[in-house]
Parts: structure tokens; C-alpha cells; sequence
């Protein structure tokens, strides 16, 4: 199973290949995914690894969640990560918790097997 990056418009995660090109179920939006320029935003975590889309990473300390009853846990593991802009540059979902962002500084990549 290969790995489809979300749409550049709206960040939807259902595109699907038509020919030679990707269409966005929710937005409509069709781009070329050869022709897509590599985005500029660079991403490190607390080790100064660098981050991309679909990478699996472990938070590094207990996170408290703003209205939820417990933190997140250390030790917890985050797959297929979303980067974006701002404080908050990792989007993700969690088991038990749903979709959240989270800081970079405070999970560390996984190593992949190979």
C-alpha cells in the first residue's frame, strides 16, 4: 500500500488517483503530483531529527489536554503525522483522544524498520 499525501488545498485525507492526476473528493481541487513543489517547512523533533508527512512518532513527556479528563501519556505512539504551519506543527490522531496538533519539540521520531 503506497502512501497518498493529503490535498495541498484542504488538507483532505480521501484524494484519489484519476490518469496522471489527483482529485479531492471534499474540495474538488485537482492537482499533478509531479508537479507539486517540495514544501519549504522544515520540522524537527526534540532530537533534531526532521520530520515529513506520514511519519510515526513517541511523545516524550505526559501532555495534558485541555478538557479532557487525563493527559497524554509518555511513551505514546503517533503514526502517520501531518506537518503544518504554526506552534502547533504536527496534526494527528490519537486513540482514545481524536484529533489533535501537537508541538514538535515534545514527540521523537520512531525509527523505521527496514
Amino acid at each position: 500500500m503506497s502512501y497518498i499525501a493529503p490535498c495541498p488545498k484542504c488538507r483532505s485525507n480521501f484524494p484519489y488517483p484519476s490518469g496522471a492526476l489527483m482529485i479531492c473528493p471534499e474540495c474538488a481541487y485537482e492537482w499533478n503530483p509531479e508537479e507539486l513543489e517540495e514544501s519549504s517547512l522544515v520540522v524537527k523533533d526534540s532530537n533534531g531529527n526532521q520530520l515529513e508527512n506520514g511519519d510515526s512518532v513517541t511523545v516524550i513527556k505526559n501532555l495534558p489536554v485541555k478538557g479532557a479528563p487525563k493527559p497524554i501519556k509518555s511513551g505514546t505512539k503517533v503514526k502517520n503525522i501531518r506537518l503544518a504551519e504554526g506552534d502547533h506543527n504536527i496534526n494527528c490522531k490519537i486513540d482514545g483522544f481524536g484529533s489533535l496538533s501537537l508541538k514538535s519539540e515534545f514527540v521523537k521520531k520512531l525509527k523505521q524498520k527496514p
